[in-house]
């Protein structure tokens, strides 16, 4: 494979150990879980009998051999008639049995290893992972409590709190949008900032070719890799969305053909609302969702057998009253879930998201992220898009938000911990309810005393004091302490070790590149 510039393809040394602190837990701003991506221990949600699975697999068929899914990539459309799929136009209708041999391709499970070898994460399986807010164009904070154009500075604090917390294991996509940086080169910036702030799971906007290559060599650069050693396992991923209903677009197309080309990953993630870009049914939303990711997949999969690739729910409903899109709601859970058990039988892992349609970090943002975060749970996803930071159905990026989203994502690892449901002879404690009996208490007795430290989750931004504490310690909301532990953070925040040589590496990469213009602004 070519080189697209900057480096010297020869294998560098890689500064500071690992990295550092992988499982850090945290500094004098709060004391945090260490890093451990969960395990779902729990068995999904199967909300559809299993001829409800049969009817909607059939109905995705039937979608793509009947209806079809228009393809604006020529490059897609001439694969397509290689393969011998019935192309008209830009319109692209396959069979069934080319899908399904094709899907079958695809690993249940993979890996994304990053510059940093201990924040590895699993892709598939019972493994549960949590991104960063991603994409927002606006930001609201406390103290400017006002919402306004994300900056790159913004950018860069978000991205400080996706390395801080051990509860977020991959950076998605730009957790603001800094739109003070031309989009010519917003993406070089940006990755850079992602690449030396952080020490985790990389993503790339398929937003043309420019974008796609310049990223990959940047993560290449950064991991200290040679070009055989980038391609030969997943180092980075990307999330393309179909253009909803029943279309994909060129520049996504394009970036994940270039990417799993070399090696790397895609999810596949339509953005369907029922009653607008889908059937207001849940069933039939849920339908379309999979015909327009699985035809993504077949596409990836006989360009490249045994690509790494993974499906994703972005299926809610808009309100009939004003037409704004919804999150949170009961029929958001049952898609999630619906699709989940729909994943399980293709055999393909799932992304989910932890959304909200709240305007700012209020008790609407909790609940409705937190009925987000639970279908993902419940549904047996992978990855967990926006799970920290999201206001305003994804036009707001937040960090008290992000912190008070840490607090519940942290309460989901220690509820996945083996530890809570042991059944051991320890933990039914048959001595000590003997020794207590009918009249005393557990708080003072040796069983109790050996694990007091350890056997409750223990919060960092709860405050579980009575009211008469409470008010007494000044009467703070959740939002404030969140903005309070924002800045002490930032304060303390300590970046990722990188050996200096890569880091002038990136520099020169990302300067060399600006002066050539960038990317094309006009996809």
């Amino acid at each position: 494979m070519a080189e697209t510039g900057g480096a010297t393809g020869g294998r560098r040394r890689r500064g500071g150990g690992r990295a550092g602190a992988a499982a850090r837990r945290g500094s004098a701003a709060l004391e945090q879980m260490p890093w451990n991506p969960p395990i779902n221990i729990d068995r999904p949600i199967e909300p559809l009998t299993e001829e409800g699975v049969q009817a909607i697999h059939d109905g995705a068929m039937r979608i793509l051999e009947e209806i079809g899914i228009q393809f604006y990539n020529e490059e897609a459309l001439a694969i397509f008639k290689e393969a011998g799929v019935k192309v008209e136009g830009d319109l692209v209708k396959m069979d069934r049995d080319f899908v399904m041999e094709m899907v079958a391709k695809a690993p249940s499970e993979w890996t994304i290893t990053p510059r940093n070898p201990d924040k590895t994460i699993t892709i598939g399986g019972k493994t549960m992972l949590f991104g960063n807010v991603s994409s927002p164009p606006n930001y609201w904070d406390l103290e400017q409590n006002k919402k306004t154009a994300g900056t790159r500075e913004q950018c860069q604090n978000l991205l400080k709190l996706t390395q801080y917390f051990n509860c977020i294991h991959f950076a998605g996509g730009y957790p603001v949008e800094p739109v003070d940086i031309h989009a010519s080169v917003r993406h070089l910036d940006v990755l850079y900032d992602k690449l030396t702030l952080t020490d985790k799971a990389m993503h790339a906007y398929s937003l043309g070719k420019e974008r796609v290559e310049d990223v990959m060599e940047m993560v290449r650069i950064a991991g200290g890799l040679t070009h055989e050693e980038f391609e030969a396992t997943p180092r980075m991923y990307t999330n393309i969305n179909s253009t909803s209903p029943l279309k994909h677009d060129e520049p996504m197309i394009d970036g994940s053909l270039r990417l799993i080309r070399r090696g790397q990953g895609v999810i596949v993630t339509p953005f369907t609302l029922a009653g607008a870009m889908a059937p207001v049914t849940m069933a039939g939303a849920v339908a379309q969702s999979l015909a327009e990711s699985l035809c993504a997949v077949a596409l990836f999969q006989y360009v490249v057998p045994g690509c790494h690739v993974g499906i994703g729910t972005f299926t809610s409903n808009v309100d009939m009253k004003s037409g704004a899109p919804a999150f949170g709601t009961p029929e958001y859970m049952r898609s999630t879930q619906m699709t989940g058990q729909m994943a399980r039988f293709y055999g393909l892992p799932m992304r989910a998201s932890g959304v909200c349609a709240a305007n700012v970090p209020d008790g609407q943002a909790m609940w409705e992220t937190s009925n987000s975060l639970w279908s993902a749970v419940q549904s047996g996803t992978n990855m967990v898009y926006h799970a920290a930071g999201w206001l305003e159905g994804g036009l707001i990026a937040s960090p008290e938000k992000f912190i008070m989203d840490c607090e519940v994502l942290q309460m989901i690892q220690r509820y996945m911990d083996p530890s809570v449901n042991a059944t051991g002879p320890d933990e039914i404690a048959l001595d000590a309810i003997r020794e207590v009996g009918g009249d005393g208490h557990f708080f003072g007795i040796q069983h109790t005393q050996d694990r007091y430290t350890t056997a409750f989750y223990q919060p960092f931004l709860s405050d579980w004091r009575n009211f008469e504490a409470f008010e007494q310690a000044g009467g703070v909301w959740t939002a404030e302490r969140a903005h309070k532990k924002f800045k002490e953070i930032l304060a303390d925040f300590e970046a990722p070790p990188m050996d200096e040589a890569i880091r002038q590496e990136l520099a020169e990469f990302v300067e060399r590149r600006k002066a050539e213009g960038g990317a094309p602004t006009d996809f």
